[in-house]
């Protein structure tokens, strides 16, 4: 059991290392596990489990815990799992879609650059749960079932998002769409 939030976040903002210490004995392997069931590799979930006291440490002077530090850092593992797909799908997206189109005209490749433009700033618009369902089910291929279980959420959830997420793209991707 942890000390009370307030003497722990007070600890950290004396620079008194046991407290971050006493803080990952009692949450590493539940941060640990809220990190796998998000990536799916015990290994990246334990990198990114450290890095989560890591950002602690280093913010340990702005940090303010209202609740407990088990919500607090349930909250930073999920946003440093979340971090973690954006970042891996942004890259894997770029590698998916060819530099050069099949396209017989000068304008076509003008359009399909336009369009992977386009669309790339309209995934950055979605909210970071929204596009992290659409990239697992669109640019991934997974079920919703899936996604829900790997994101740790409802199916109906994961519903809600995709909609949302279609809902967002096709406004912003409206020049593009014809109706």
């Amino acid at each position: 059991m942890v000390s009370n939030p307030t003497d722990i976040q007070h600890r950290l903002q004396s620079d008194d290392s046991s407290a971050l210490q006493e803080l990952f004995k009692v949450h590493y392997a539940a941060i640990c596990r809220t990190i796998y069931r998000l990536v799916q590799d015990s290994h990246l979930a334990q990198d990114l489990a450290q890095n989560v006291f890591i950002r602690v440490w280093e913010k340990r002077t702005e940090i303010e815990v209202h609740t407990s530090w088990g919500a607090y850092l349930n909250q930073m593992a999920v946003r440093e799992g979340l971090a973690h797909l954006r970042k891996v799908h942004r890259i894997d997206v770029r590698e998916e879609i060819p530099e050069q189109a099949d396209s017989d005209t000068a304008e076509d490749h003008a359009l399909h650059g336009d369009l992977k433009m386009h669309y790339q700033q309209a995934l950055q618009v979605l909210p970071p749960q929204c596009r992290a369902v659409f990239q697992l089910s669109r640019q991934e291929g997974l079920t919703y079932p899936d996604i829900a279980k790997e994101m740790g959420i409802s199916v109906k959830t994961v519903e809600n998002q995709m909609g949302k997420a279609l809902r967002i793209l096709r406004v912003e991707l409206k020049e593009f769409i014809s109706t």
